[in-house]
């Protein structure tokens, strides 16, 4: 579970925005994770806001799906300070994360290949009857087929058989499965990281249009892409990375990819984190 610690974000350092800071949804202040002598983060300052898509890019080992690890506590930070929906948290593990309202689709898709599509939105919190009869419970099937429904039509997702397993799927068809098991449940904060790498170009279509449609809904989303026009397509701000520290924080709107990329290599650095070139 979360930490009860609380803290009042109102009045906390906002390095990024010049708006108050009660829209916040996620803010980190010097998020660091050493592996023995390799600093794979350093310092990192981020924050997204409520409604808000962020793009998270860089090189191969610039700290990317390191500082996701840390923020959902798949491992735990040597060292900084997290906030999510206002309060300070320190999870004690990726449920409590998931708990608090952080969905995650991992590279990896974490999918049971041997599980229908409701097996897999539901596992691990799955939805049952009869719960008055102590540890002994039946599992409500029709409850979770009838919510997967729900959070395919939330996102656009189409799934013939809700029946077939996981194993028996393309990768685009595995990759929408994990984006729909992010809707099917009420989340604060959507993470995709790399979500369309291996996938083609109809397959990559439907994955972004899921995206568009949970910016319509206002929920904010971080996307970690090494797709230049697929981050300036659909974020509106897009922080890079660099050896493990933040370089750069920019806004959609007054960047553009030659810009970016710019930053990723190095060649510039915004004068604010000078000291992390």
């Amino acid at each position: 579970m979360a930490s009860d610690i609380q803290t009042n974000l109102a009045g906390a350092e906002a390095p990024y925005s010049e708006q108050p800071l009660g829209d916040v949804i996620l803010k980190t202040e010097g998020l660091t994770k050493y592996y023995g002598g390799v600093h794979a983060l350093v310092d990192c300052n981020f924050e997204i806001r409520k409604g808000e898509h962020v793009a998270i890019m860089g090189d191969n080992g610039a700290g990317k799906s390191t500082f996701v690890r840390q923020i959902t506590a798949v491992e735990q930070r040597t060292a900084g300070k997290v906030w999510f929906d206002g309060q300070y948290v320190e999870f004690d593990g990726p449920l409590a994360a998931r708990e608090a309202g952080i969905e995650t689709v991992f590279q990896t898709l974490a999918l049971a290949d041997h599980l229908d599509v409701p097996d897999n939105l539901f596992l691990g919190r799955e939805k049952t009857f009869w719960n008055w009869l102590g540890p002994f419970r039946a599992l409500d099937y029709k409850g979770m087929r009838e919510a997967t429904r729900q959070g395919l039509e939330k996102t656009g997702v189409k799934i013939p058989n809700l029946s077939n397993t996981i194993q028996n799927m393309s990768g685009g068809q595995r990759q929408c499965v994990a984006i729909a098991r992010t809707a099917t449940f009420h989340s604060k904060l959507t993470i995709m990281d790399e979500p369309t790498a291996a996938l083609g170009v109809q397959e990559t279509a439907q994955v972004e249009n899921i995206i568009r449609t949970l910016k319509e809904q206002g929920e904010p989303l971080i996307l970690i892409s090494h797709n230049m026009r697929q981050v300036m397509d659909l974020c509106d701000r897009i922080v890079v990375w660099r050896r493990g520290r933040v370089v750069a924080n920019l806004r959609k709107k007054e960047t553009d990819g030659q810009d970016v990329v710019a930053y990723i290599t190095g060649a510039k650095t915004q004068p604010e984190y000078a000291d992390a070139a």
